[in-house]
């Protein structure tokens, strides 16, 4: 593993005059292109009135305008199938999720397991970003027939039942994450962050190609940490806005295929294209910290997680199989050394093992899992913790529900609590 501070370059005041590209072999390490990918904010302003962000949406459909959407007992009716689903997201403490679909979007509560409201535009929503359970919600348009343009997100306030604002590119828009303080837009080789009450400009990064999206951003109270891809392959770039510092840390020898962050920011846990470990970093000085292993196979990792108090970490994939991994990070331990790449992680003393580390393949002396969920193979899951102790949600591309729990004791297979359908008209709730 490899670390390297950055210069404080990048956190160059966004509204001076971007330097002209000398060198045009290499990429600026600031966006050249306010005006390229980035256009400034156009259709309309937040102001007062428009930006009300009240603490919670009530678990209801009060907020439901029958009058230019689909009430939700009329939008499935027997005689109209299911909706196609674009999009997949939790919220950001996983009390809810968010569905986008070829014909609208809805919200739904975790546990327990209900509709909370939905909205039907008969066009496609592929993004759909919660801000807790705030009337606030970020939409990018996708599909075969998109609600909006791929290339804007469209800030929604379901209050009005209504778009207040808009940010504009000159590519799609591959992901979007939300904070209470900052609004961050995921391109294919950029990002960019802004101030969310004005939508000003804040920071601009470049990316290794990025065509998931990925980036992970902290949700406490403190000072925003970013994670998106570095500048090659494997790496990952660490940025910290209190200390306006950037770490890059080469994470894996393959690309990058999955990250996640823990509230605090404070943890990250990567995987690669080969999807068959994950590793656990320190974000502050990009230590490796733990290493965990999924399988011998290779594997598309599909999400990772981490439980609210980093105890445990949820990974799925494409084999259809869901793991939980014991962490020992938090464990109090303070003076964890930090492991290069190419040393054995020893393993318990007490162990046998310990006896011949060095000499076994690193295969034999990772850490597996503790509990599993199978689940059907090839199937698109998302996973994350719930809010009662040792529960696990999944979500699935074909409106699968999962609701699990794990014995963080003996381990094993997880037993199976609630599974319903999302897509299913909410009389069958």
């Amino acid at each position: 593993m490899t670390t390297v501070s950055s210069p404080s370059s990048p956190w160059q005041n966004p509204d001076s005059t971007p330097a002209s590209d000398s060198d045009s072999t290499s990429p600026p390490q600031h966006s050249r292109d306010r005006g390229d990918d980035a256009e400034s904010f156009s259709s309309m302003t937040l102001n007062a009135q428009d930006f009300n962000l009240p603490d919670r949406i009530p678990d209801s459909n009060r907020y439901l305008n029958t009058q230019t959407h689909t009430s939700p007992l009329e939008s499935n009716s027997p005689a109209t199938p299911p909706p196609s689903l674009l999009h997949l997201s939790f919220n950001q403490d996983h009390a809810c999720f968010a569905v986008g679909t070829a014909r609208g979007f809805l919200i739904l509560n975790c546990d327990p397991f209900r509709e909370i409201f939905r909205r039907d535009f008969d066009r496609g929503v592929a993004v759909v970003e919660m801000l807790f359970r705030c009337n606030i919600l970020a939409l990018v348009g996708g599909g075969p027939d998109p609600q909006y343009p791929p290339n804007k997100v469209m800030i929604w306030d379901d209050h009005q039942s209504r778009c207040i604002g808009e940010l504009s590119f000159r590519s799609e828009v591959r992901s979007v994450r939300l904070r209470r303080d900052r609004i961050v837009v995921v391109l294919e080789q950029k990002i960019f962050v802004y101030n969310f009450v004005d939508l000003k400009l804040m920071h601009q990064i470049e990316t290794f190609a990025n065509p998931k999206g990925l980036c992970a951003v902290s949700q406490g109270a403190g000072s925003m940490v970013l994670v998106c891809p570095g500048l090659q392959k494997g790496q990952v770039r660490i940025e910290h806005y209190a200390s306006k510092r950037t770490k890059f840390v080469l994470a894996h020898d393959s690309r990058i295929a999955c990250f996640a962050l823990t509230q605090d920011g404070s943890l990250l846990a990567t995987a690669s294209s080969k999807g068959t470990l994950v590793r656990i970093f320190n974000t502050v000085d990009g230590t490796l910290r733990q290493e965990v292993r999924r399988g011998a196979d290779r594997a598309e990792i599909y999400s990772l997680a981490f439980s609210s108090n980093a105890e445990w970490l949820a990974v799925s994939s494409d084999k259809g199989t869901v793991h939980v991994f014991g962490l020992k990070v938090n464990s109090g331990v303070k003076d964890t050394p930090r492991i290069a790449s190419n040393v054995t992680r020893p393993t318990s003393p007490s162990s046998s093992l310990s006896l011949f580390k060095g000499v076994l393949p690193k295969y034999f002396s990772s850490e597996w899992s503790v509990a599993q969920f199978r689940l059907v193979e090839g199937t698109q899951y998302i996973v994350a913790f719930g809010h009662q102790k040792n529960t696990v949600v999944i979500l699935g591309m074909d409106g699968s529900f999962y609701r699990c729990q794990f014995d963080p004791v003996n381990g094993g297979e997880m037993s199976q609590l609630e599974y319903h359908n999302c897509l299913k008209s909410p009389s069958v709730f």
